[in-house]
């Protein structure tokens, strides 16, 4: 049995230290391990909750903790863990029972000290233990700047969308607003400082997977929907107004793609390498429809109807749609247009339009 025990210690304790490495110190995404078992089993109670909720405030009320609760409990669960495995070692090489041996490499690997054995090999592995706790906490409390930093970065160019897009984002709205305050050559630039978002939230988002879930600071923003709308903005583009720059709107469409491609192999979310251009959208073209008006009632130019124009948008769209859509729905996204259904019913939320309140005369 001591040999059993010996074995289960040293695979315990050298999965946790993989672990910790892939998930605190190696700057490479993986798709699976004990950090993200340990997060879906915290994340799946927020969701059974939230999904009981009848509003988009109230689930996203509920799931706000969700995500650095989640961080928390991963610290935890490595700690407990090592101590298991340092106990598993401790009864493997020495007459310690179960109770003893746990008090043993808790005390240890808390630095406690108040335990001790007289055993050389004990010795050793209490020092072992006793390096461990330190390490492990240091690089958790060193591994919140780089994560919050990241999260910061990604939600300040969220933030600044919302003058743009109405809140929540929505692409009809984005070339609407452009039009009625004459920045339409500006689009451009738009779209260059959201490939550049797109490549740092692909980065940092498939680094620190937990990112994915962490929500805005307001009920109705959020990251995917502003992507999603800037993208839909990029397609309304090229498939209206084919003679006009189109550069940056295809680099801005590819970005933003390729974000949402690395993020759902992270998530292990399935989709199409190669779709057809004329795959189903589940976007009909009534809603389709909806938003040309908004974007026509602010005076945006248009060179092709909206029949000419619905191939090739549809063309476009249907490389982002799926991954979009079901992205949302698994981190129950604020309800936008063109955003696609949630795991429960609730209602779509159209953006806010601003209202002219220059002063008379």
């Amino acid at each position: 049995m001591r040999v059993v025990w010996g074995v289960a210690g040293a695979v315990i304790v050298l999965g946790m230290f993989s672990s910790v490495l892939h998930s605190l110190v190696i700057p490479r995404p993986t798709r699976s391990g004990f950090s993200r078992f340990v997060q879906r089993l915290v994340l799946r109670p927020f969701c059974l909750v939230a999904d009981r909720l009848p509003s988009a405030e109230a689930k996203d009320r509920v799931l706000a903790p969700m995500a650095p609760l989640a961080i928390v409990v991963t610290l935890l669960c490595w700690l407990v863990s090592f101590m298991v495995g340092y106990a598993l070692l401790e009864a493997a090489v020495s007459d310690l029972g179960a109770r003893e041996a746990l008090t043993e490499s808790g005390s240890s690997l808390f630095t406690l000290g108040f335990a001790s054995g007289n055993r050389v090999t004990l010795n050793a592995i209490d020092f072992c233990a006793a390096v461990t706790g330190p390490i492990v906490i240091g690089l958790q409390v060193g591994y919140l700047p780089a994560l919050y930093g990241a999260y910061q970065r990604r939600e300040t160019e969220v933030t600044l969308l919302q003058a743009r897009a109405g809140s929540p984002a929505w692409g009809p709205e984005i070339l609407a607003r452009y039009a009625q305050v004459g920045l339409l050559d500006q689009l451009t630039e738009l779209f260059r400082t959201w490939e550049r978002w797109s490549a740092g939230v692909s980065e940092s988002h498939t680094t620190y997977p937990i990112l994915v879930h962490f929500r805005s600071p307001k009920a109705h923003r959020n990251w995917l929907i502003a992507l999603l709308s800037v993208m839909d903005a990029a397609a309304l583009q090229l498939a209206f107004n084919p003679s006009q720059s189109q550069a940056q709107a295809r680099m801005a469409l590819r970005a933003g793609f390729m974000c949402l491609r690395e993020i759902a192999d992270i998530e292990s979310i399935p989709y199409d390498r190669d779709p057809h251009p004329d795959d189903v959208l589940r976007l009909d073209y009534q809603d389709f429809l909806r938003g040309v008006d908004r974007m026509t009632a602010q005076g945006y130019p248009m060179e092709r109807t909206p029949e000419e124009a619905w191939p090739h948008f549809r063309g476009w769209r249907v490389n982002y749609e799926p991954l979009a859509h079901q992205l949302a729905r698994a981190i129950e996204a604020v309800p936008a247009p063109w955003s696609g259904a949630r795991r429960t019913e609730v209602a779509t939320r159209a953006p806010l339009t601003p209202v002219d309140r220059r002063p008379l005369g």
